[in-house]
């Protein structure tokens, strides 16, 4: 199994008031729904205030690599991508279990 996690950080000038944040938003939501590799998906706000910290993160969990990759390169997965890259930088890590 690998857990994929991803920590959001909106660009300067970007919050959740933008439309942009907000449908980003609504499609990580849905991706857990769409993309058939995901056996676990938790999108979320993140409510830490501290200035290290990123505004969302998404956390899902795969069957292996081949999985984590078919994931990658989902259609809806590359919308979602195209969304959070207009307005984020982003890190992941993969973690095996």
């Amino acid at each position: 199994m690998i857990r994929h996690i991803v920590l959001f950080k909106f660009k300067t000038g970007i919050s959740w008031d933008d439309p942009r944040a907000q449908e980003a938003e609504r499609f990580a939501v849905k991706v857990g729904s769409e993309v058939p590799e995901l056996r676990e998906w938790i999108p979320g706000r993140n409510i830490s205030t501290r200035p290290v910290a990123h505004d969302y993160a998404v956390i899902g969990l795969v069957s292996d690599e081949e999985a984590l990759e078919r994931y990658m390169v989902h259609p809806f997965h590359q919308e979602a991508i195209r969304l959070w890259r207009e307005i984020s930088d982003w890190v992941i890590a993969d973690l095996e279990e």
